[in-house]
């Protein structure tokens, strides 16, 4: 038998261990981990990686140099675990804001009433670089822009959610958070058994109903494909997974032509119309008709054929307005705007850079901020005031007086801890939680559980994985 319970000292809210010992929640878990020898945890640790390796689980890492280092996702073997009342809190909480964001999206790209009653700046929405004139007007399926949603939650000091950001464009990681769960159930079989978990393994399923429901043609058996950057791509594995799991074409832009304003995919016998595109692809390499000229990955025509209305494209194209990082901040308003409701989770208090005096405020406790570029991405061009030398802290003020719509800030906030089975024993590290919500035209639905993101780097507070971060299952108790 094996002592997990040291001396923990979490600084902020720890989800295991409370002041008053283990958290009801996990005093099951513990107990089955404790009744096993050092010897089988550390066995049991690296068959999940082993796994990992031989079914090519893995993300890649760019380097100064934009070569690809494709490296295997680190899995912590102990499961982060959510009360029923803590995921209601963040079901609820999800499905108002993305409610929100769609009516925001429908509203910005079509009488933009937001702007007219300045609730939101219009020098705000034209600054933005994900703000697309060019697909103003279009008229997208149910009203619904965000299709899948990637909603990064972290807990505060006192346990309490906040959002961090909205990933409304593609988000990505979902394969892992149905890996881990995998994983988790072939090394614990019974304890994942003994415990009241809900499930997660119907996500492909409900994400398949909800693309097929998307088709412009009302016809049994739509053709939806998944479109991908092709093999280079940081997360190629997903696209390749998720296909496969919906059972739908992987395809790349070649494979693809535009006839008539109409889509089709090269078959052997032939063209065959696609009504359903789920892409894995930034906006920007759709359609070289349009975005970027010199873009190999897309296919000419796309947008025409998807301001007529003959394909569907998920997620709608110029959602990348919404999950800005300066207009994150307004999302709250917009909750007020459109629903007439309060938040139910709250956002970080955020500092927007070209207000002249949050910007002095913000310069005047660098140490206690942390700087986000606003269409940032992975943890990249990001500032850890109380980690970063005077260089690195003046170059941030250099940068953010050059262009200062490109940058906010936020207070630094201690993350929740977990722990992490490490070298043998618990140690504590902070992490994220990356819940996916599908949106369709029957409303919100989000699996019970999400991709938990950890910072394994002791003390960090950056959980990417091209970070050096890692993942754990999350559990999500009936």
């Amino acid at each position: 038998m094996v002592k997990l319970t040291p001396n923990l000292n979490p600084r902020g809210w720890d989800e295991m261990f409370s002041k008053d010992g283990v958290r009801d929640s996990y005093r099951q878990v513990l107990q089955t981990l404790e009744s096993l020898n050092l010897e089988t945890l550390n066995k049991k640790h690296n068959l999940a990686s082993d796994i990992f390796m031989n079914q090519g689980i893995t993300f890649t890492v760019y380097s100064d140099e934009e070569q690809g280092i494709e490296r295997i996702f680190p899995f912590d073997i102990i499961p982060r675990i959510l009360t029923k009342k803590e995921w209601a809190e963040v079901e609820t909480g999800i499905t108002q804001r993305l409610r929100a964001l769609n009516l925001f999206l429908e509203d910005i790209y079509n009488e933009q009433l937001i702007v007219k009653e300045g609730i939101i700046p219009a020098a705000l929405i034209t600054s933005c670089p994900h703000y697309l004139p060019e697909v103003h007007g279009i008229k997208v399926p149910h009203d619904i822009h965000v299709h899948i949603a990637g909603i990064d939650l972290i807990r505060g000091e006192k346990g309490e959610f906040y959002v961090l950001e909205d990933n409304l464009r593609c988000p990505s990681g979902v394969s892992y958070m149905l890996e881990n769960r995998e994983i988790t159930k072939r090394i614990f079989p019974e304890m994942f058994s003994a415990n009241n978990v809900s499930m997660v393994v119907n996500y492909p399923m409900i994400l398949h109903n909800i693309l097929v429901s998307l088709s412009p043609r009302n016809i049994s058996t739509p053709n939806v494909v998944l479109m991908t950057p092709g093999v280079y791509n940081s997360a190629y594995y997903e696209h390749t997974f998720l296909a496969r799991q919906m059972g739908i074409p992987l395809v790349e832009g070649r494979d693809l032509v535009v006839n008539n304003s109409k889509v089709y995919m090269k078959t052997t016998s032939g063209l065959q119309q696609v009504d359903v595109i789920y892409r894995r692809l930034d906006d920007e390499y759709l359609d070289p008709l349009v975005f970027k000229p010199d873009s190999a990955l897309g296919i000419p025509g796309l947008i025409s054929a998807y301001k007529m209305g003959t394909v569907a494209l998920v997620n709608a194209v110029g959602n990348g307005v919404a999950d800005d990082k300066a207009v994150y901040a307004y999302v709250p308003d917009m909750i007020k705007y459109y629903l007439n409701e309060e938040p139910i989770l709250k956002n970080v208090p955020t500092y927007q850079m070209e207000n002249l005096e949050e910007r002095e405020f913000v310069f005047a406790d660098m140490g206690n901020m942390v700087i986000k570029e606003t269409n940032g991405s992975g943890g990249y061009g990001m500032v850890m005031g109380n980690k970063a030398s005077e260089k690195e802290i003046e170059d941030a003020k250099i940068a953010i007086v050059k262009n200062p719509r490109n940058f906010i800030a936020q207070p630094i906030i201690q993350l929740s801890t977990v722990p992490c089975f490490i070298d043998g024993e618990l140690k504590l590290r902070h992490v994220d939680l990356r819940p996916y919500a599908l949106c369709g035209p029957n409303g919100v639905q989000i699996v019970p559980g999400g991709l938990t993101r950890v910072a394994l780097t002791e003390g960090s507070l950056v959980v990417n994985s091209s970070q050096g971060g890692g993942s754990k299952d999350t559990w999500v108790m009936k």
